[in-house]
């Protein structure tokens, strides 16, 4: 008898209980699955962030540097152009001496000062060309006879500057109401320019608002103003120009605190044009209708600070609008009386003839105040005066009567220049903008020599770069000799 065989049992291990150990680990693994994803993606995260705030940083330093470099450019090309000007200055004599046979061809007599500075881009142009294309290792070979040829010429780097010279003797100085030797009649002087500038009726709505400070002020107000903020008294001025007037009103008053202002009148004066806008009616208004119209030309300036003691008014570089305040200023003749002081269609006449014919001559239109006298009082001589008299009197402009002779309208004419200001501008273009540089310098020609009267072994002499001890040790000899420079005296610069 045979007993049942037992059930085979295989041999392996049984398995591992339900959650023991190799299961746990196994879980743990799982769950730790992707942590190393997440710290990659977290260090490329702050990875990106550095580099971020590392690129605007360097950037950032970048941009500034090269703003700083082409501001660098840009003053040195405006510092150029100032330099150039000068040089330009300095040959005026000889220019005029060589256009003077040539001018009394033509009828023109007296004295002339061409006006060089009139054509920049003329004389300075070879200066201010960048000869070589742009991205170009060196400039093309010049050809014969071209500016190119010579040295020292054209601008490298693609930067260039911009020219404006301006002459300040053909405007209205309000500083020459400060001169004390003169007295009274200087005052009379700026203050009837100053009236026959704002007398237009267009202007009326100009002084019915307003200005700067908050008040009211009229013409004759902001004339006083002006007249009282440089002269040495402290009587107030009254800007009326009848027979009867009397020249003051009592003492000054003290306007400019009563409204809360920091400052007084300064009874000296103005150092510079900016220093206008803190006189008495300096509304934008006004400022922008007859002080500086047009920032960008310079040339359409009415008023100016810079001048000598009885400044004669400049009629062969003078702008329209200036010859027209001259004509009609009170001193010179009797407004009410004078039809182009009073007919708008007469004024416009006058201002559109003038304009066209300065554009055709670059600026000069009367050489000589003579030729001026004739042109307004359209007298029959021949010569240019005459022939513009008749032109006026084509368009329906009467003949104007002046109050003196002949004579005694020259005095108070001129056609010299003395002070010049020079508006350099230095650009440096870039990618995306353009860096500019102004310089405003003001030159005062007076007692300035000519080229060829240097003379290189004076140790006196200007070229020569010295100065002896007698005239360090006399105050007029040292002025004397720092004025005779043929550029010119700087005597304000400014950088903007």
């Amino acid at each position: 008898m045979t007993t049942p065989a037992e059930p085979h049992v295989e041999d392996r291990a049984s398995p591992a209980p339900r959650g023991g150990p190799a299961r746990r680990r196994l879980r743990r693994r799982r769950d730790r699955r992707g942590v190393a994803l997440v710290m990659v993606l977290g260090a490329i995260t702050v990875l990106t962030v550095f580099l971020t705030e590392l690129q605007e940083e360097t950037s950032t330093e970048l941009s500034a540097a090269l703003a700083d470099r082409d501001a660098l450019r840009a003053e040195y090309y405006a510092r150029s152009a100032v330099n150039l000007s000068r040089m330009l200055v300095a040959a005026e004599p000889s220019v005029s001496a060589a256009v003077g046979p040539m001018l009394s061809i033509l009828g023109i007599k007296g004295k002339i000062q061409v006006p060089v500075w009139k054509f920049t881009d003329m004389f300075l142009g070879p200066f201010n060309a960048q000869l070589a294309a742009p991205g170009a290792e060196t400039a093309p070979p010049p050809a014969e006879g071209s500016a190119a040829a010579g040295k020292n010429l054209g601008l490298t780097g693609g930067g260039r500057f911009e020219l404006k010279i301006i002459d300040e003797d053909s405007k209205i100085n309000i500083n020459r109401a400060a001169d004390d030797v003169g007295g009274i009649t200087d005052q009379l002087a700026v203050a009837g320019q100053l009236l026959s500038l704002t007398a237009a009726a267009q202007y009326n709505p100009l002084f019915e608002e307003r200005d700067g400070d908050g008040q009211f002020s009229d013409r004759a107000t902001i004339c006083s103003a002006l007249v009282d903020w440089v002269d040495p008294g402290d009587q107030a001025f009254a800007c009326d120009m009848s027979s009867n007037a009397p020249s003051s009103t009592g003492a000054e008053d003290n306007f400019y605190q009563t409204i809360g202002l920091g400052y007084q009148r300064k009874n000296a004066p103005f150092d510079s044009l900016q220093e206008v806008r803190l006189a008495r009616g300096m509304s934008d208004d006004f400022w922008a209708t007859f002080v500086d119209p047009d920032p960008n030309d310079p040339d359409k300036r009415v008023l100016t600070v810079w001048g000598k003691p009885k400044q004669k008014v400049n009629v062969a570089s003078a702008n329209p609008q200036m010859l027209l305040a001259l004509t009609c200023s009170p001193n010179l003749v009797e407004p009410t009386t004078t039809p182009i002081c009073t007919d708008p269609n007469q004024m416009t006449a006058f201002l559109t003839v003038v304009s066209l014919v300065q554009s055709m001559t670059g600026g000069l239109i009367f050489p000589t105040p003579r030729d001026y006298l004739d042109a307004m009082t359209q007298k029959e001589k021949g010569g240019l005066g005459s022939m513009l008299g008749q032109q006026l009197k084509a368009m329906g402009v009467e003949a104007v009567k002046f109050k003196g002779t002949d004579r005694e309208m020259l005095k108070l004419l001129g056609n010299e220049t003395k002070f010049l200001s020079i508006y350099a501008d230095g650009i440096v273009p870039g990618n995306k903008r353009e860096t500019r540089v102004r310089i405003h310098a003001v030159l005062d020609l007076t007692g300035a020599k000519k080229l060829e009267e240097l003379d290189p072994a004076d140790p006196n002499s200007p070229g020569a770069g010295g100065t002896s001890t007698a005239a360090a040790a006399a105050p007029d000899a040292y002025e004397q000799t720092v004025r005779s420079n043929p550029a010119g005296t700087i005597i304000y610069y400014r950088m903007e």
